[in-house]
């Protein structure tokens, strides 16, 4: 890698994208996703650049038969049955660095194809902080926008400044602002149905380097989640160097099977599989006493501030003050009252308390809900993507049973549904 992260000599590619003929065997979705499920795909091309990106694209539109981009496969459900289409595999690389607009703030545009946690340790090796808490989450970036990846207090959304996206029929790809996405607790006007392609990603990080000139070290955003802070021992809203929270980020996450790991069976997963639910205060009063619960925080009304006066303490304030946003609304339902509270709940919880355990497989079944966090639904070897859909309702169904509350999937799901 150069020290702009894009590769010194790129290896030479054919114009119109690396074709993957079937030949000795079929190229299966178990090859390509971290369930290793999935059957067969009836055309893969690869592009290795965003213009053969676009081709490619444009070239599945115009061929008329159904079509799907596919990045690291980490997120992914697709049936036994396969696809009969055109698969677009993206590995675009390249990182592209540069100052940001405001003072302690640097850009970053990052292609689709880039690995998602190699992204992460880039920044963290040069002081940029913002992306350290999402450590160790499998994938490439251009999915991260279309569930606002996050965990232990950070997501996406605080760091994405818009995405270059390919719209269906569109002939060249367009600049989305991070507003136009629509982004929530994992999900976004991607995942909503608009479709097309991500091509880049446009982030801004804060730049350390003028801290570390005093500190001697490069010191992370404040830590936002309570059990990262305890493995840090350290308080929340503290700040600790990058490399530190990387570290116990990455042993939390293995400590659950949530890193890819060839010697780890629970992670052969695609990560969490259910949401955590958000529901009114009302619902949430149902539950025992016990249960975990967040309340999820009104925005604040309508109002500018302007930024010079948040960041006149010191380049992270103007960092944090640009990732918070200096225009937020507060909704308001029809009467004109403020909306009712809502409260996310933990899915662990609801289905661990539904009767199912960790390691819990339905009989005869080569899937089963990991031995170490019951979120993941693993592959224990051998396993179709029958076997874990009919996991997945088994867990819906007993959780919705007990507690009158139905959980969604986190992986898009493809050729079949819970």
């Amino acid at each position: 890698m150069s020290e702009s992260g894009t590769p010194e000599t790129p290896e030479p590619v054919e114009p119109r994208g690396a074709v993957e003929p079937r030949g000795a065997r079929d190229i299966r979705f178990a090859d390509l996703t971290t369930l290793r499920v999935g059957g067969p795909i009836t055309r893969l091309v690869t592009a290795t650049t965003a213009d053969q990106l676009v081709e490619l694209v444009r070239d599945a539109e115009d061929s008329g038969g159904h079509w799907m981009v596919l990045g690291g496969g980490s997120n992914v459900l697709v049936g036994d049955d396969g696809f009969d289409g055109t698969v677009i595999r993206i590995a675009t690389r390249g990182i592209d660095v540069r100052p940001g607009d405001e003072d302690g703030t640097v850009h970053l545009r990052v292609q689709a194809g880039e690995n998602w946690d190699e992204l992460v340790a880039f920044t963290v090796e040069r002081g940029f902080a913002g992306l350290e808490a999402l450590s160790g989450i499998p994938g490439s970036v251009g999915a991260s926008p279309v569930q606002n990846i996050g965990a232990y207090g950070q997501e996406l959304s605080s760091a994405l400044l818009g995405i270059e996206f390919l719209g269906e029929g569109e002939d060249a790809p367009r600049v989305m602002s991070a507003d136009e996405l629509e982004l929530g607790y994992r999900t976004s006007v991607l995942k909503q149905g608009l479709r097309g392609v991500v091509v880049s990603v446009e982030l801004v990080l804060h730049d350390t380097t003028a801290e570390r000139e005093v500190l001697g070290e490069a010191l992370g955003t404040p830590v936002a989640y309570a059990q990262l802070a305890n493995a840090l021992g350290v308080q929340l809203g503290d700040r600790v160097p990058l490399a530190r929270v990387r570290e116990a980020v990455l042993a939390l996450r293995a400590g659950k099977g949530m890193v890819l790991d060839p010697d780890d069976v629970d992670s052969v997963s695609a990560g969490s599989f259910f949401t955590n639910p958000i529901v009114t205060e009302h619902v949430a009063r149902t539950l025992p006493g016990d249960a975990p619960r967040w309340y999820v925080e009104p925005e604040e009304p309508d109002e500018v501030t302007p930024l010079a006066e948040l960041a006149a303490e010191s380049p992270l304030d103007a960092f944090l003050a640009h990732q918070a946003g200096l225009e937020q609304v507060q909704e308001h339902a029809a009467d004109g009252s403020a909306t009712p509270p809502l409260v996310k709940l933990s899915a662990a919880w609801l289905i661990e308390r539904s009767g199912i355990h960790r390691g819990f497989g339905l009989p005869g079944s080569h899937a089963a809900i990991s031995t170490k966090h019951t979120l993941a639904l693993t592959n224990r070897g051998g396993a179709s993507a029958d076997e874990v859909a009919q996991l997945a309702r088994f867990v819906q169904q007993r959780v919705q049973a007990e507690f009158g509350i139905v959980l969604h999937p986190e992986p898009m799901l493809v050729g079949l549904e819970l």
